[in-house]
Formats: structure tokens, sequence, C-alpha cells
């Protein structure tokens, strides 16, 4: 018998660029998306109380087109690799979705 392994669902949403990382974002209630740029050492905070994790973020994002907060929140190593990431109120889209839908 043979046992398939699950794919990683939850695929790296951090793409880089230069000195940034950058997400793609979609509201969940209006659809609204966002593109946003992490800059290296400016938007990320230092942890001091995990070896294992070097950074981390928490950012809130509300659109233009409702009021609903979306809330991420990541852990990196040292390198800004993401140990862990999550969303709420939101989830992340790819950047070729994000282009497609922009350049409507």
């Amino acid at each position: 018998m043979f046992f398939k392994r699950k794919k990683n669902l939850s695929k790296n949403p951090f793409y880089k660029d230069k000195d940034s990382l950058v997400i793609y974002i979609k509201c969940d209630k209006c659809g609204e998306m966002f593109r946003s740029y992490l800059r290296k050492g400016y938007d990320f905070l230092i942890e001091y109380d995990n070896k294992n994790i070097a950074y981390k973020i928490e950012k809130v994002y509300v659109g233009s087109k409702c009021p609903n907060k979306i809330e991420v929140k990541a852990q990196f190593t040292g390198a800004y690799k993401p140990v862990s990431f999550d969303i709420f109120g939101g989830k992340f889209i790819s950047k070729e979705d994000y282009e497609k839908e922009v350049e409507r």
C-alpha cells in the first residue's frame, strides 16, 4: 500500500525583492487586494526571546473599500526565511493572481 504525501498547503507567500520581502493579500470581505513591501531592517522586529527565530512581523492592513482589518503575523530566521506565518481577515494570494487582477 502506498501513501501519498500531502502537498504543502501553506506555500511561502513572501517574495524577495532587493532589500524587501513582498506579500500579496486579499480581503475576505470585499475582495480588495494589497501588495505590501516589508523592508528588511525597518519593518521587522528583532525576536530576543526565541533563539530559533531572529525576526517577526505583526502588520494590520485596512483597505479603502471596507473597514475589515487584515492581520498578518510571521516569524523568520536570520536569513529572512519564514518559520511560521498566519493571516486573519484575508488570505495570501500569488503575485501572478495579483498582477492578473490589477491589469484588468
